[in-house]
């Protein structure tokens, strides 16, 4: 079970990937919590996580700090799922 919210944040992960890196919302639909993100989609480059990071501040209305950002929470769509929600709902 998910916490209150959770399934809004997911949402909002899968809509800021497809618009930000200009996926499919079919392929985007498709994500699991474990599938693999940066290094493993081409479009999720370097420049892309910027992009992906301020537009989940702006559409979450959250804060990320430099310091949070690592490789782990760009693994997988689980990993930033959840870092968001901890974001947005904590």
């Amino acid at each position: 079970m998910q916490p209150d919210g959770s399934l809004e944040v997911e949402n909002t992960v899968r809509g800021v990937l497809r618009d930000v890196l200009g996926l499919s919302a079919e392929r985007v639909a498709e994500f699991r919590e474990d599938t693999p993100l940066f290094g493993a989609l081409p479009e999720l480059d370097s420049l892309a996580v910027a992009g992906v990071l301020t537009e989940l501040e702006d559409r979450l209305g959250i804060l990320i700090e430099d310091d949070e950002v690592d490789g782990e929470m760009l693994e997988s769509f689980g990993a930033l799922a959840r870092f968001a929600a901890a974001k947005a709902l904590g």
